[in-house]
């Protein structure tokens, strides 16, 4: 399969011998959509050399659905969310993610949890590696309307009997799993 040139470069940045044990972890997926490996409690995930504040939210609409959309980088369903930003909240972080990656205006409603699991490491294509941490909340739509982003291929709700079949992410399916819990006490975990 022939490389393109952001490929090309990207292997020169982050070196060979990264380069290829990236690209034998990801040998499924187009060279141009490489941009990130999720490592959970993995023997061979490389060791972390960031962490950076992040948010996701578990949002429903009036029907107890949740909202999700399928990641870009990885083709995984996932919650909306993301790396905080200098300046802002964890509440303005939240709002601002949701409203980039599915179109949606939300409030939100409570924390649901926090997770900073050692053992779940992110891998991106520009040597980068994070250890997973991720302040999780329960969020409501007070308006805009859904549309896909450049993060996304694909926005839509889901039904707690549907997410059982989904490809989800294991750090995932546990965020909405503790959504579903109800606790009045966020998760630490």
């Amino acid at each position: 399969m022939a490389l393109s040139i952001l490929t090309l470069l990207t292997k020169v940045f982050i070196g060979s011998r990264m380069w290829e044990k990236y690209c034998t972890d990801n040998d499924d997926m187009e060279d141009d959509n490489l941009a990130r490996k999720d490592y959970y409690h993995q023997p061979d995930a490389p060791k972390p050399n960031s962490l950076v504040p992040a948010v996701s939210a578990v949002v429903t609409d009036s029907d107890g659905r949740i909202l999700l959309h399928k990641r870009s980088d990885n083709f995984l369903w996932s919650l909306p969310g993301g790396a905080m930003e200098l300046g802002e909240s964890v509440e303005q972080a939240v709002i601002r993610e949701v409203k980039e990656e599915t179109g949606f205006d939300v409030e939100v409603l409570r924390c649901t949890g926090i997770y900073s699991d050692p053992g779940h490491v992110i891998a991106f294509s520009d040597g980068e590696v994070r250890q997973q941490f991720s302040i999780c909340f329960a969020c409501r739509i007070v308006g805009g309307e859904l549309s896909v982003s450049s993060e996304s291929v694909q926005v839509r709700f889901f039904t707690r009997e549907e997410l059982e079949r989904l490809d989800l992410h294991p750090a995932q399916r546990i965020r909405i799993q503790d959504f579903f819990a109800h606790r009045e006490r966020a998760f630490i975990r």
